[in-house]
């Protein structure tokens, strides 16, 4: 059968539908965000036309290139930022985004706050923890984290959950546990776990959305 946009969207509907079969969940509570960096309009537009609603980009320059007409062109299309985000690029990032990933240290809280009630839109933010504790990568400390969580909440950020990336080349599992963990702990619903690779595990340990790109685009050329 050939891998069509709506063939390869309907592969990883059935995927989360197992997923959550395996761990009682419904697929109504799991978010599939296709993540669409680094693929042009021409290589989403079709992506939108087999039912996908919800896309996400890593950097803002690059959604407001080809987002703008896409959104033109359809209805109801959820736009997410997934990627770190610059604090200079809040404003930016909360005219066109309706969620945020990657909120991971105060002066992000700051700069956020002050674009949300300038814009007076709030969008929802998951805050990002450095789950594998890795330091090439963006997060919160786990240890840092009940504080950022207060600092948001005072700032009035709507806070959607938690989202993390463990490291590449081990188990994913215990580190999807141990985010769901620290958002029950803090009084967190959402979980933004499991890309291409792991989201099937993600799912059975309580995601709630999903961040997939080769498995809906193909690998990047």
């Amino acid at each position: 059968m050939e891998n069509t946009p709506a063939t390869l969207l309907e592969n990883t509907h059935q995927e989360i539908a197992r997923a959550c079969k395996a761990s009682k969940r419904s697929p109504d509570d799991v978010t599939l965000i296709a993540v669409s960096k680094t693929h042009p309009a021409d290589r989403i537009a079709p992506l939108i036309d087999a039912g996908q609603r919800v896309f996400g980009e890593n950097r803002v320059q690059e959604a407001q290139s080809k987002w703008p007409q896409l959104l033109e062109q359809h209805e109801g299309i959820e736009l997410h930022a997934i990627g770190q985000l610059q604090s200079n690029k809040a404003e930016e990032a909360v005219a066109l985004f309706d969620c945020i990933h990657a909120l991971d240290r105060m002066s992000l809280v700051k700069a956020l706050a002050k674009a949300m009630d300038k814009a007076g839109k709030q969008v929802p933010c998951f805050i990002q923890v450095n789950i594998g504790a890795e330091e090439q990568k963006g997060g919160c400390a786990a240890a840092d984290l009940p504080s950022l969580i207060a600092s948001a909440r005072d700032a009035d950020i709507p806070l959607a959950g938690l989202m993390c990336l463990p490291p590449a080349t081990i188990e994913p599992a215990p580190f999807f546990a141990h985010l769901a963990k620290l958002a029950d702990d803090n009084g967190l619903d959402g979980l933004s776990m499991g890309m291409s690779g792991d989201y099937p595990i993600a799912v059975q340990l309580g995601a709630t959305h999903v961040r997939v790109g080769t498995a809906l685009f193909g690998a990047r050329g």
